[in-house]
């Protein structure tokens, strides 16, 4: 079974761009801390992700450099020759679930707008934290 669930920093902002299709395609990639570290070994791994589709403009629109983000994926390893004939590999994460793992902080905001809160698309009529009644 090929699944990977990540929860991790993005190291920039996520890049979008669109296929000859028009099909919506973003890469970024996540720092996500290791459980176990030893003295002179990297304390993140720094892992590409694609979404792509709604996923992708969902990504692109909501999310940003230094965010705490949750990816659910599968791993993919692709590869290609350049125009020298040299053969090149990528690993990545194929996403198929992404969310935000940081809750709600006073005064942060998302990348487009200046709310305080993170929303999905279509979850503005869910009361806030302010609204609850405990």
């Amino acid at each position: 079974m090929n699944n990977v669930c990540l929860v991790g920093r993005l190291t920039k902002d996520p890049e979008l761009r669109y296929t000859q299709s028009s099909t919506a395609v973003c890469n970024f990639t996540l720092a996500v801390d290791r459980r176990f570290k030893s003295e002179g070994q990297p304390e993140a791994d720094f892992i590409n992700v694609v979404a792509w589709s709604k996923s992708a403009e969902f990504a692109s629109n909501y999310f940003f450099k230094g965010m705490r983000v949750s990816v659910v994926g599968s791993i993919q390893v692709r590869s290609w020759e350049d125009n020298d004939g040299k053969k090149h590999y990528a690993t990545e994460v194929v996403s198929n679930e992404l969310g935000f793992a940081d809750g709600k902080k006073d005064g942060q905001t998302t990348k487009n707008n200046n709310q305080s809160s993170y929303s999905m698309p279509g979850d503005n009529d869910i009361p806030g934290d302010d609204d609850l009644p405990f």
